[in-house]
């Protein structure tokens, strides 16, 4: 099995690609800096000597602006391709490690935290890498600066280093300090962001409840947007103070540099060098100081999005990505055999464990699957639809053992709607031998199920999903009808449905389907239609407690409804 990478081996991982492209922007860039390093060199001189700028010194002007703007203008572009390129990939990469992970992995990681690192991370880098090559330029300058200012006078440029040496040690606290404040507000940006769902999600709840809703926007959003603010705040101002006192230094810089001059003899060339140099230099170094804050929360999104790619960098064994959809088939039987499956619990408490289950699914067959919350139905259905891989014990499919290599084939007899179910525009299919374009394959399963005067099919999807819950929920039983899978697995679909079409989907819908050859599936509180299902499978305490066949469930069926 492949090895969890390091975030840092992450990051390398997804620059490798770019590294060419990298080299050719810092190779130009540094040579548009040491081509400017050479005009202030240029320009001392003319301030030094008769005849101003004429002859040699003229085409030597001309040639460095050339190669400076040259220098810069390559740079710009390779950058600009690097980024654009590197955020495509990454947003590419993660895209396909999310759909690639196990599910197990995916419900551990938590949608509040994946949603900042797809949007808000990405975007940072793509923000920070526009501003790159005008960075590294910038620093290509200083550094030549500072070679020139040694070649002018190793005394000066000593003074100059070190002056330059406490400076540079105040900013570089300065700036890890900063970083630390942007890793804090990170964190608390996902906090923020779990918020934000909760108010989206959980809207009508908060109207119900005033006490919950002052909590919720006081203790949770207002306190987390205050904390941001502050760290925020605090870090930034630790990146504008330290810009300040850099640019005190420079102006202390050549008032030492003057008062060494009355002192001591020094050429008029090495003292106006110095003079020019460090005013120019003032510049690139304000460039650099203030792409600091973006290239430290560059660090943190890049840290963050790394962190995300090796959590999901072991994919689900044999699950491909460009292999074309094929049909499964269901002859006979799927069987549970001593299938356990036991969750991982961080804290170190004792894992719900689910199993051993002995359990035979038939063709043609409607079961349902009932138990108090948490006895396990939901992990039970994740393991018969190949979802979760059964840590002990195996899945079978008429007699043949479902393994790593042939489970996602093994997963394309089902269709399902989740009681958590996401419903997509765009409708996959039709079911085999259909032949009817898709608008009019759809429009006896919308008018059966009332929806059609609100939802149409237009170019192969729903016009809207502009609906409620149970209308939702309907819709996800068109595409059911329309993939036409040999399995049909339904979590709680009735649960928001009206008195009316949870009779019409027990009675008949249901029906219907098993006529055709299907097995179903079905978890279900409503025990006064348990009498239709051929069998009824008790779930308690991850265990199947019992297995009603038809007759015994028609009497608890009709105890319950005379009660």
């Amino acid at each position: 099995m492949e090895t969890t990478r390091s975030p840092a081996a992450e990051i390398a991982r997804l620059l490798r690609p770019f590294l060419p492209w990298m080299a050719l922007s810092a190779v130009t860039g540094i040579g548009a800096g040491l081509a400017t390093v050479a005009l202030l060199s240029t320009i001392n001189q003319v301030l030094n000597r008769p005849g101003g700028l004429a002859g040699g010194l003229l085409l030597t002007f001309v040639g460095l602006c050339g190669l400076s703007l040259a220098g810069r203008a390559i740079s710009d572009i390779s950058t600009n391709l690097v980024g654009q390129r590197l955020v495509a990939t990454v947003r590419k990469s993660l895209a396909r490690k999310i759909l690639s992970a196990p599910i197990d992995a995916l419900e551990r990681y938590r949608t509040h935290r994946l949603m900042p690192v797809l949007t808000q991370d990405v975007d940072m880098i793509s923000d920070v890498a526009f501003s790159l090559s005008s960075t590294v330029i910038a620093v290509a300058i200083a550094l030549g600066c500072l070679g020139y200012l040694g070649w002018l006078s190793l005394p000066l440029f000593g003074l100059l280093v070190v002056m330059l040496a406490i400076g540079g040690t105040i900013q570089a606290l300065a700036q890890a300090r900063g970083v630390a404040g942007f890793w804090k507000s990170r964190e608390h940006e996902e906090r923020l962001h779990k918020a934000y769902r909760g108010i989206s999600e959980g809207a009508k709840e908060l109207r119900m409840h005033r006490a919950r809703r002052m909590r919720v926007l006081s203790g949770q959003i207002e306190n987390a947007v205050d904390v941001i603010r502050d760290i925020n705040w605090r870090a930034i101002n630790t990146y504008v103070l330290a810009t300040a006192f850099g640019s005190a230094l420079y102006f202390l810089l050549i008032a030492v540099i003057l008062g060494w001059a009355a002192l001591r003899t020094v050429e008029p060339v090495v003292l106006s060098g110095f003079v020019l140099v460090l005013l120019f230099l003032k510049g690139p170094v304000d460039q650099i100081v203030g792409a600091l804050p973006g290239i430290g929360r560059a660090r943190v999104a890049f840290a963050r999005i790394a962190d995300l790619s090796a959590r999901f960098a072991n994919p689900e064994p044999h699950l491909s990505l460009e292999r074309p959809p094929s049909e499964a088939r269901l002859a006979d039987a799927i069987e549970l055999r001593g299938v356990r499956y036991a969750f991982e619990t961080p804290d170190g408490t004792e894992p719900f464990v689910l199993g051993p289950v002995d359990l035979a699914l038939r063709a043609g067959e409607l079961v349902f699957v009932v138990g108090d919350n948490g006895s396990g139905k939901t992990t039970l259905i994740k393991l018969l639809l190949g979802l979760y891989a059964p840590h002990e014990g195996e899945v079978v499919l008429d007699g043949t053992p479902v393994t790593a290599q042939t489970r996602d084939d093994y997963r394309q007899l089902f269709t399902t709607v989740f009681s958590d179910f996401h419903l997509f525009e765009d409708l996959a299919g039709q079911g085999e031998g259909a032949a009817a374009p898709m608008p009019e394959a759809a429009l006896p399963y919308l008018q059966r199920l009332e929806i059609a005067h609100k939802v149409s099919v237009k170019d192969g999807a729903f016009n809207t999903l502009d609906l409620s819950t149970g209308q939702r929920k309907r819709l996800a039983l068109v595409h059911a009808y329309l993939e036409g899978r040999p399995v049909l697995v339904f979590d709680e679909w009735a649960a928001d449905q009206d008195p009316a079409f949870r009779h019409l989907f027990y009675t008949e819908l249901l029906p219907e389907l098993r006529e055709r050859g299907h097995l179903l599936v079905v978890i279900s509180h409503d025990d006064r239609y348990f009498h239709l299902a051929d069998r009824v499978v008790r779930m308690q305490a991850g265990r199947i407690a019992a297995v009603e066949p038809r007759a015994e469930a028609t009497r608890t069926g009709a105890d319950a409804v005379a009660a």
